[in-house]
């Protein structure tokens, strides 16, 4: 009985299946449609920028626009990935997105990718990632289990990649312009007087903790003084703090009381004549003296 001396290829190794050949074919048309259309319909920067002003305008995006959060001692302030899509859809032919590619329970990450592409210009930028399944809390690493965290975690990393990918195709000018106006938006308000977005920022951090001495100590002046611009930073403030990016504690650390302070505290208590004292502070005579003391 003899025997092959080459085994025949696994049948259907190189065979591809109906549906993924109907994919194929779906993705290869939808980027000749797409680089078709851009060709037919190119962007207009004058209707691009007068978009991006009636966009940027509304508080509802304004308020949304920047992120703050601490480190190294100090803070890190952007654009967040709301005003990232808005500039997308303004400066138009732009297409973007992110997803999981593989998530690996067994070294517990994922792979992930974003990425922005300009139809128009065909500018493609991509970032292919891994986002471990863990977080850092209380100064140390946390592994995450449940489901949920892992997907809210790989969507958060997923939207800043997507946000650097977006910005990476638009001109540099259109972002800044989208900045500025913005923050000229929060300066301005939503049409209320000035003392009155005072008194409701007051408000509003009193929910979260935060009294207004602490919102005084922060911005380094009376609430009598402040500015639309220190309205505009508690704003990004608050939008950061309910987006969980920074803690209230962190923000708006409590006033400490230095060792200089208790001692010169101490010394006064010290010089202090005592409260059961009747004759205290009194320039009179003792009793049967006749001498002032």
């Amino acid at each position: 009985m003899s025997f092959p001396t080459q085994m025949p290829a696994a049948p259907g190794a190189e065979r591809i299946g109906q549906s993924t050949a109907v994919e194929q074919s779906r993705a290869v048309a939808e980027v000749q449609a797409a680089i078709y259309v851009a060709r037919q319909f190119p962007r207009e920067i004058g209707r691009a920028r007068n978009s991006l002003q009636s966009a940027c305008g509304s508080m509802a995006l304004a308020g949304r626009a920047f992120y703050r959060f601490p480190r190294a001692g100090g803070a890190v302030e952007g654009s967040t990935i709301h005003l990232a899509k808005t500039l997308a859809q303004t400066w138009g032919n732009i297409q973007y997105g992110v997803a999981e590619m593989r998530r690996d329970d067994d070294y517990r990450q994922s792979e992930m990718q974003a990425w922005a592409w300009d139809v128009e210009a065909n500018t493609r930028h991509v970032l292919t990632f891994i986002v471990p399944h863990a977080k850092f809390a209380k100064g140390k690493v946390e592994a995450l289990i449940d489901l949920r965290d892992i997907y809210e975690n790989n969507a958060n990393n997923g939207a800043r990649r997507l946000r650097e990918a977006i910005f990476a195709v638009i001109p540099d000018w259109f972002i800044e312009e989208a900045e500025e106006l913005c923050r000229e938006t929060l300066r301005k308000g939503d049409g209320k007087p000035l003392p009155e977005r005072v008194e409701g920022a007051v408000a509003v951090f009193q929910g979260l903790g935060v009294s207004a001495e602490r919102l005084e100590q922060k911005l380094g002046r009376k609430r009598d003084q402040w500015t639309g611009a220190d309205i505009a930073q508690l704003l990004i403030t608050h939008k950061s703090i309910q987006r969980r990016e920074i803690a209230v504690d962190e923000e708006f650390p409590q006033a400490r009381i230095t060792g200089a302070e208790i001692k010169n505290n101490a010394s006064r208590k010290q010089s202090a004549p005592p409260d059961d004292d009747p004759w205290a502070g009194q320039n009179v005579a003792q009793p049967g003296t006749g001498i002032p003391q």
